[in-house]
């Protein structure tokens, strides 16, 4: 068989071939995909000019390595699924990442995949893992119910933007006996770009931007699939994101929260309703202090901003409520709901 094999198809296994047969990696392709040996040299030559391969030896007695690019798929079944043991046994030895990038996909990883086979009811999952001399790319795709159709199933919430709105806040969990509701969202800010898909809905999250979560391109397809890509040459580390989200910086409590406002409101459309205000208070009391991004609103009404700053503000006082990116204009609607509800007091 002399037919030009794949690139697209053999860079979904070649890494972890590389390293499991870097003596014999052309009878490998031979043997794996029944092409002749012409046709699996020639396959070679390609994948090392495309950096996926590195080749050292002589011309007769080739060794080959993974090259700077790299990349594993697999598809597991998630009955009894452990997620540690794919990613030590299947994952891992085949990339070279900076320890403190390592740490940090691993927990990704691990939190996606595990909830994946604790929370989608579905029977397969699909994980990838790319690195590129810039960043490390994981995709986890499951063939379930759907995250968001989940959390509306759970939480009695009624759309899919009104479920990412209570994902966004953290502590999130449909089985709080057995989850904190950490995974996901931690997962989410340790990549420098993290979206969700979900039987056609779809947000994303890019850390350089102040918005924090906006609608994005779903990809058409039943279950969820969740994409994380954090950038090689990163400063972040996973205990300065863990801290972060610690009012005291130790990394242990959760105790902090971003409420991106522009989830409820819809381009140009303003936050009028209490009812709108009540979401967004929903679960703020297991947090202590809650920042309430304005970006993106242009507008709001007087019920919304006298529900969450004066109402919910005076029924919570261990809450500390912090408003940011707003117009002079909600600035001053906030500065008398909470004038009343100091007067009030």
């Amino acid at each position: 068989m002399s037919t030009r094999l794949s690139i697209d198809h053999l860079t979904l296994w070649i890494t972890a071939a590389a390293h499991e047969h870097s003596l014999d990696l052309a009878s490998h392709i031979e043997e794996r995909t029944g092409a002749s040996r012409r046709a699996a040299l020639a396959a070679l030559r390609r994948l090392v000019e495309a950096q996926w391969l590195s080749r050292s030896g002589s011309d007769r007695h080739p060794i080959y390595a993974p090259g700077t690019l790299r990349q594993v798929a697999r598809c597991y079944t998630l009955y009894g699924l452990q997620e540690d043991l794919p990613w030590q046994r299947d994952f891992a030895p085949h990339f070279a990442l900076p320890a403190h990038v390592g740490r940090m996909i691993r927990h990704g990883f691990t939190e996606l995949v595990n909830n994946a086979a604790d929370h989608s009811g579905g029977s397969s999952v699909t994980v990838s893992l790319r690195q590129t001399p810039s960043h490390v790319q994981l995709l986890v795709s499951d063939d379930g119910c759907g995250v968001f159709d989940k959390i509306c199933q759970a939480f009695g919430t009624e759309d899919a933007q009104h479920a990412m709105l209570e994902l966004s806040k953290g502590r999130l969990s449909s089985q709080p006996e057995a989850h904190t509701g950490r995974g996901l969202f931690f997962s989410s800010q340790l990549a420098d770009v993290f979206d969700i898909h979900a039987n056609g809905t779809a947000f994303q999250r890019r850390a350089w931007e102040s918005c924090g979560w906006r609608p994005g391109r779903p990809m058409p397809r039943q279950g969820s699939s969740i994409y994380m890509a954090i950038a090689l040459d990163t400063q972040r580390s996973l205990d300065q994101v863990l801290s972060a989200w610690s009012l005291d910086g130790s990394g242990i409590e959760f105790d902090r929260t971003v409420i991106a406002l522009q989830l409820l409101a819809g381009p140009g459309q303003p936050l009028d309703s209490r009812a709108q205000a009540r979401r967004v208070a929903a679960r703020l009391a297991t947090f202590r202090h809650a920042e309430i991004n304005f970006s993106g609103v242009e507008d709001v009404g007087h019920g919304f901003i006298d529900e969450l700053f004066r109402v919910f503000a005076r029924a919570n006082p261990g809450v500390e409520l912090c408003p940011t990116q707003m117009t002079p204009r909600i600035a001053a609607l906030i500065k008398s709901a909470r004038a009343s509800a100091t007067a009030g007091a």
